[in-house]
């Protein structure tokens, strides 16, 4: 019974191998606290080795923030790819890739901090690195990369609006209280106003 599982980590190539490890920590992760997934049900449920967790990532702590890391920042190519057009349909595609890699982690950022890693420096380190890479990313997103005056405060209203869409996505995912449209229209209309109202006010 042994041999499918050997064939099939003998095709994998190293890349494959790890990302496949990845996606497997990121929905246990998601499912469960930290502490209470083992680097041994993370190999199993990838079909992987044990030492292949060690292998790639060092151990389950190094891999868990690995999944933070990657899971609550937005990616630089999903902001360039947004095409040339009004702030509204810029506005308009930013929240609907935003909501899509939330579904397609199943929510994994919206977890993170709790559990027994909940006060970890490396672990808080991340979320703040993540948050204003995030943030100079949206605000390029929205056309204001180029404006310096009030630019910390732009930034604060970015982070008051990233509290926004992280609190909109777990009550979409998480708690199931709001639908994916209407998190959409919040998201969208709150981000509409602070850069056509509260940003030309500063």
């Amino acid at each position: 019974m042994t041999l499918p599982d050997e064939s099939r980590r003998q095709r994998l190539a190293p890349d494959e191998r790890r990302q496949q490890i990845f996606v497997c920590a990121q929905r246990l992760f998601t499912e469960r606290a930290y502490e209470e997934v083992s680097a041994t049900d993370i190999a199993a449920s990838a079909g992987v080795a044990r030492g292949l967790i060690n292998h790639y990532f060092g151990n389950k702590r190094e891999l868990y923030l690995e999944v933070i890391k990657v899971s609550s920042t937005v990616s630089e190519v999903a902001v360039a790819s947004l095409p040339d057009g009004t702030l509204d349909e810029r506005i308009e595609l930013a929240v609907a890739w935003f909501l899509d890699s939330l579904e397609k982690s199943g929510g994994a950022w919206l977890s993170f901090g709790g559990g027994s890693m909940g006060r970890d420096p490396d672990l808080e380190k991340i979320l703040i690195a993540a948050e204003n890479e995030s943030i100079e990313l949206l605000i390029e997103a929205c056309g204001l990369s180029g404006r310096r005056d009030g630019r910390e405060q732009i930034r604060a209203m970015f982070r008051v609006y990233a509290q926004l869409a992280r609190s909109g996505g777990r009550e979409w995912l998480l708690r199931k209280t709001l639908t994916r449209p209407q998190v959409h229209a919040l998201l969208a209309s709150t981000l509409r106003v602070i850069v056509s109202d509260a940003v030309p006010a500063i």
